[in-house]
């Protein structure tokens, strides 16, 4: 009894669907929707003929949205530079400018990589500053652009079927009159509201890809030039300083070894002179009373 009168409702629901929709001062929401085909649940579903033709209408009749180009952008830039942490503080300070923001960074000692989202219609500007960075250098640049129009058009086209899809599981739910009608219709209007959560999130992703595009940039350190060797000077003062520090270095060199020696000097010098001269007044005394009177 209770799937007898869930489908009675249901035909009442879709007969005032017709009604508004040939209605046209009646300004209802479901208007615009196509003609529903019942399904043996009681739940109704455009039929494939009715999309196929609706979607003919709407390729003929192009929208304004449709006339409006959805371009995702991203960009790669590597630069090199003398210093690479103050290059990447007015990279960052650069973005900041033109609108964007920093979304991710890694710095090591002489490399630097940071993920930037700059506001699409900017991200040419914002190659150009770069490309004028003071004490920084463009060694590779690459553009990409991917047209998501036809992506966005779909999406947003289903998001307003589905919308209007809950709403009339909606109206089905506040009509329905006993437990089981009431647990069948919340079980579809259940599986209906994530569906159009799902398109949601696809269509909020797609349009936050077309509103910032992304830049990475890379920063690595400049190699330091070798300097050139100075000129060797042949004129009197260049030899002159060569012998100067010739001579400096030679007695460097003498008063190192004097200092290594003179502890040994002092040590062993000092017992030998006194062994000396004692033995020299030794053999004074002797030679004088050895000689003949």
């Amino acid at each position: 009894m209770g799937r007898q009168i869930a489908l009675v409702l249901v035909a009442l629901v879709a007969l005032a669907g017709c009604s508004a929709s040939s209605d046209s001062s009646s300004g209802a929401p479901d208007v615009a929707a196509p003609a529903q085909a019942q399904t043996p649940g009681g739940f109704e579903k455009g039929s494939p003929e009715d999309q196929s033709a609706a979607d003919r209408q709407a390729a003929d009749q192009p929208t304004a949205e449709q006339a409006t180009r959805h371009l995702v952008r991203s960009a790669t830039v590597e630069l090199v530079a003398a210093d690479v942490t103050g290059t990447l503080t007015r990279l960052k300070d650069l973005v900041t400018v033109q609108g964007g923001y920093s979304a991710q960074e890694n710095a090591t000692p002489g490399r630097a990589s940071v993920t930037l989202r700059v506001p699409g219609e900017r991200l040419d500007g914002a190659l150009k500053s770069i490309a004028e960075l003071d004490g920084a250098e463009v060694v590779r640049r690459e553009v990409r652009t991917e047209d998501v129009t036809e992506q966005v058009v779909d999406v947003e086209a289903r998001l307003a079927n589905q919308r209007a899809s809950v709403e009339r599981v909606r109206a089905l739910l506040e009509r329905a009159g006993s437990t089981s009608e009431i647990t069948d219709i919340e079980a579809e209007l259940t599986k209906r509201l994530s569906e159009l959560e799902s398109l949601q999130r696809r269509n909020d992703t797609l349009k936050g890809q077309v509103a910032m595009a992304t830049l990475t940039v890379t920063i690595g350190e400049r190699p330091v030039e070798p300097t050139a060797p100075a000129p060797d000077d042949d004129d009197f003062l260049g030899a002159f300083a060569d012998g100067w520090r010739a001579l400096v270095s030679g007695l460097n060199v003498l008063l190192v070894v004097i200092g290594a020696v003179l502890p040994f000097a002092l040590v062993l010098g000092v017992p030998g002179v006194a062994a000396y001269l004692w033995w020299r007044r030794r053999k004074g005394s002797l030679t004088e009373v050895t000689l003949p009177k």
